[in-house]
């Protein structure tokens, strides 16, 4: 029996080429670049006070552009949103 290629399930989004969706990594969650580091678990260190220096520290295989890249698509994410306002 052939192994599954879960690399061929790696999708990127237009726009944010270092971002990357794949069900078989971080549960469908969208990653950095293919690893098993979710914009998610960024934005939640940066909106939690962490550093983007620190966040390099911690993983010193990102780099400045995909903790920034994780930033942009959390914006645009908030952008297009349409949100009920509670009275």
């Amino acid at each position: 029996m052939d192994t599954p290629d879960h690399t061929a399930l790696t999708r990127t989004f237009v726009g944010f080429p270092r971002l990357t969706v794949n069900p078989s990594v971080m549960g469908g969650k969208v990653c950095i670049r293919g690893m098993r580091v979710t914009v998610g678990m960024i934005l939640g260190n940066l909106g939690a006070g962490v550093s983007i220096e620190r966040l390099l520290e911690l993983y010193p295989y990102l780099d400045r552009d995909d903790v920034l890249e994780a930033l942009r698509y959390g914006a645009w994410l908030a952008s297009e949103r349409h949100l009920e306002v509670a009275a």
